[in-house]
């Protein structure tokens, strides 16, 4: 089977999911002749953003005003560099994108957005709060603002543009293409070459054949590579898996699916460009078997508020300030160390009807389907959400009972459970309650719940009245095992402020660009070690964006 010249083009994006649907408009917008390549069906046109709960990080934006928020530039750049802990030679460019980034999350992130027809959810949300001192980890304030819409509605713009291109006949979208080679001639980037795979009917998000019918080629004067990450190549995480977070873990649960799959990282190595950072990676340790699958391994992961009782697999309460919403992968760090893959929550029914959100556009029908009524019912009315209730009633990993020698019996009798040390679990729950049902208490925990409980959203939308677990009227008492759920690669292709991918010398490889977790949201990790939260979606738009313009500047 030879390869065949299928199109030529300006520009070709390898991967349709947010930054490469921006770049694809942006190259449109700039008169220039697009095609996208994709592995899968059509039906995946947006990539993971469409999972996604749609959280973007803003600086000193109107909702946070009006939230009596104060935040700014230096702020935000101390909390992002104090999170990066940029100490790296290779760190040269992903410091720059981070000014960069920060500029733009700043200024003209929400007005440009706004213009495409994106709204946010009023409340903003405090993620990774961090708990230690001013120059530690974490978010000073809240900045993970929810678009209204979620994933589906920040992707809805871009898709929309790209629909337009493609009936106007400037832009080609062409699904199951699957790239082996970027071709080269004399040193520059000219295309891709690649297998085109067998039509397939799969739903949106679950796995499709790899069945090989034809091949291609397309050649192109700048290709822009947009693929992704590894989070669904489980084999891949524990190769690449550092150190400094302990043992990689023996089981993991796939936020993504499973055509996150890294296979363009050695296709681009190949031309000489450099993949940097690859230790460095963001999985979350709440993670949950998914009772309605729809990849493989498919997990979904508690955004949880900060009142939940968290309990290593032995029944050990984790150390201040590693509590639900603060710190990571300072707790999958912990928790990696304790020898076992999995922990737990101990909390209360009025603590998961208040605190308990799944993230995923599919866990969110209020938000996602921009319902109102829905949205009033379901996080100010009383009772658990819809999908958190589905968990309650469905989810392998949860437990419900009505006192705590019952619980702690249906905690051991999951696989696992066995681990459990039933006294220091009884010695845990206890005391935590005795301590908070004084005005005063030497527990961080609870006198940072109260702390967030200062600021209106929490108090609204996210932080339980603080309480007695086992105080009946807030019953009955819950368990729930948590898995390690792998999410985003923070390293990849190195590039230079326009996007250009560079080679070991620090040079651009001619005609080759890269966005997106492809290059670790930008300059090859912009996120350093850790990330705020609501900053992947970001640094694809605002990666996707630059490499869009760049690249049909030198088409």
């Amino acid at each position: 089977m030879n390869a065949r010249t299928t199109h030529r083009t300006d520009v070709l994006i390898v991967g349709w999911g947010l930054a490469g649907l921006v770049a694809a408009s942006e190259a449109v917008a700039a008169g220039k002749r697009v095609v996208i390549v994709d592995q899968e069906p059509r039906t995946n046109l947006g990539g993971q953003a469409f999972w996604s709960f749609g959280g973007l990080f803003l600086v000193d934006s109107p909702e946070q005003r009006r939230f009596g928020i104060s935040d700014s530039l230096d702020l935000a750049r101390q909390d992002w560099f104090a999170t990066a802990g940029f100490d790296r030679e290779e760190d040269r460019w992903p410091r720059a994108w981070a000014e960069a980034y920060l500029d733009f999350a700043h200024h003209e992130k929400r007005a440009w957005l706004r213009e495409k027809g994106v709204r946010f959810f009023p409340v903003v949300g405090w993620a990774e709060r961090g708990g230690y001192t001013a120059l530690g980890p974490g978010n000073s304030v809240p900045r993970f603002h929810i678009t209204w819409g979620t994933g589906p509605g920040v992707i809805a713009p871009f898709i929309a543009e790209v629909s337009r291109a493609e009936a106007a006949g400037t832009l080609t979208i062409l699904p199951r293409h699957r790239v082996s080679a970027l071709s080269m001639h004399d040193g520059v980037v000219t295309g891709a070459v690649g297998d085109i795979l067998a039509p397939s009917g799969a739903p949106r998000g679950e796995a499709s054949s790899r069945e090989v019918v034809d091949a291609f080629q397309i050649e192109a004067s700048a290709t822009v590579v947009a693929a992704g990450g590894i989070g669904a190549n489980h084999e891949l995480v524990r190769a690449q898996w550092p150190s400094r977070l302990g043992a990689p873990p023996r089981e993991m649960l796939s936020g993504v699916p499973q055509y996150v799959d890294g296979s363009m990282q050695s296709v681009t190595a190949a031309t000489g460009a450099r993949l940097i950072n690859g230790d460095r990676m963001w999985h979350y340790v709440e993670g949950i078997r998914n009772w309605d699958s729809i990849w493989p391994h498919h997990g979904i992961r508690i955004l949880p508020g900060p009142s939940s009782l968290w309990l290593d697999a032995t029944g050990q309460r984790l150390p201040a300030p590693l509590f639900p919403g603060f710190d990571t992968l300072g707790t999958l760090e912990h928790l990696r160390r304790t020898g076992h893959d999995h922990s737990w929550f101990v909390l209360s029914r009025a603590i998961v009807e208040k605190e308990f959100t799944l993230s995923g556009s599919e866990q969110n029908p209020d938000l996602t389907g921009k319902d109102v009524r829905l949205l009033l019912k379901s996080r100010l009315g009383k009772g658990a959400a819809g999908p958190v209730q589905a968990f309650l009633d469905h989810g392998a990993d949860f437990v419900v009972r009505d006192d705590l020698d019952a619980l702690i019996e249906g905690m051991r009798a999951v696989p696992g459970g066995e681990l459990l040390d039933a006294e220091r679990v009884r010695q845990e729950v206890v005391a935590r309650d005795r301590e908070v049902g004084n005005a005063f208490t030497k527990d961080a925990q609870i006198a940072l719940l109260r702390s967030a409980r200062a600021y209106r959203g929490d108090r609204l939308v996210r932080t339980a009245r603080p309480h007695r677990i086992l105080d009946p009227a807030s019953g009955p008492l819950i368990a729930v095992k948590l898995h390690v759920i792998t999410r985003k690669s923070l390293g990849g292709i190195e590039t230079d402020l326009s996007a250009r991918a560079l080679d070991s010398e620090g040079l651009p490889v001619p005609g080759l660009y890269a966005a997106g977790e492809a290059a670790g949201f930008g300059g090859g990790g912009v996120h350093g070690y850790r990330a705020l939260e609501g900053t992947f979606l970001g640094g694809c738009l605002f990666s996707g964006r630059v490499a869009g313009r760049a690249a049909a500047a030198a088409a």
